[in-house]
């Protein structure tokens, strides 16, 4: 989030400081949208730091890009924002902050209507949209300075966010210089310059080797746990996202399928296992699964046996062996969760 500044003095630090960025293309529609707002009477805080109601959106008059989405973003969590390329994620945190106009829906943050309370919110979120944007022949400091004198925030602030992502030791390099990692986690202190409450990221982690996903991983676990800041984190990978977050939603072709705590969703995982049943009569196996009603299939010498409880499975084998079938093993087979998440969004 952007503090409002005369439009001379932003001219001047944008020639001081080299070509326009796509982050000061942003403060222009932002230092507009200023322009145009109003703050009536704040209503009272609801339990969730930011919560969509009923958002949908068209770029045409074809099929909505978002329809109907209803996200609850727990204050102090970490929210994966999970679905495939194209799914919406983008569209969804563009209209979170602004960047798109809203067509239907509402947004509240920290409780209050973010169409109502624009400025006042958006100085408490912190953001980082897609590719990071940063000056490339300045350094890590001299690009912290150039968003301080627009924060107008305390020039301490500078090191102290450096320090936080782990970049306080770049010195005169060049941020054309950093790997992509380090531009990611320059990204992520401009977004911390203001101290925000809230912290949006677009794929943050896209592009980046093994080692620079880990070192984000860390950096945003560190900002939520010791900072106290709310992040919310959309990605592709649940693979990847299931070892930092502690809420999930998930979107596909503009619909939100799923919403929950990430135990909730391993708890999904228990409910798609599968039994596997060893046997010397697999066929008698699957007719005594038919009879008690349990869905299940053959699989060469083994029967599946799907979506049953553990007091279930017992009873089933009771019965097999009342009918005079040799069981030579009972195994669970769960999926991970990066098959539950095809099996939601299919």
């Amino acid at each position: 989030m952007l503090l409002f500044m005369p439009a001379r003095i932003f001219c001047r630090i944008e020639w001081a400081f080299g070509r326009q960025t796509n982050q000061f293309r942003q403060l222009r529609i932002w230092q507009w949208n200023r322009a145009t707002s109003f703050m009536p009477n704040m209503k009272s805080a609801q339990s969730f730091c930011l919560e969509t109601q009923h958002l949908s959106h068209r770029f045409s008059t074809n099929e909505a890009v978002l329809n109907d989405i209803n996200l609850q973003i727990p204050e102090a969590s970490i929210y994966g924002f999970l679905g495939p390329n194209g799914a919406g994620k983008t569209t969804t945190l563009r209209l979170i902050l602004g960047l798109l106009r809203k067509q239907s829906g509402t947004i509240n943050v920290f409780g209050k209507p973010f169409s109502e309370n624009r400025i006042e919110l958006l100085a408490q979120i912190g953001s980082l949209i897609e590719t990071p944007s940063i000056y490339a022949h300045l350094t890590a400091e001299e690009n912290l300075r150039a968003w301080q004198l627009i924060y107008r925030c305390p020039k301490e602030r500078i090191k102290q966010v450096l320090v936080l992502v782990g970049l306080e030791n770049t010195g005169k390099k060049k941020a054309g210089k950093f790997s992509l990692g380090m531009k990611q986690r320059l990204s992520i202190a401009i977004a911390l310059l203001h101290r925000p409450k809230l912290l949006i990221l677009d794929e943050p982690t896209n592009g980046l080797d093994p080692n620079g996903i880990v070192e984000i991983r860390l950096l945003l676990k560190k900002l939520n746990e010791e900072e106290g800041i709310t992040i919310l984190i959309s990605s592709h990978l649940l693979s990847e996202i299931e070892k930092l977050v502690t809420h999930i939603g998930i979107i596909n072709k503009g619909r939100l399928l799923f919403q929950g705590t990430l135990d909730h969703l391993i708890n999904q995982q228990f409910q798609h296992a599968q039994w596997v049943v060893e046997s010397n009569h697999p066929a008698k196996v699957g007719e005594i699964a038919n009879a008690m009603g349990y869905l299940n299939e053959r699989v060469e010498d083994q029967v599946i046996i799907k979506h049953i409880s553990k007091e279930q499975i017992a009873r089933l084998n009771k019965e097999v062996v009342i009918n005079q079938v040799e069981v030579y093993g009972i195994s669970l087979s769960k999926n991970d969760l990066e098959s539950v998440f095809v099996e939601i969004i299919k």
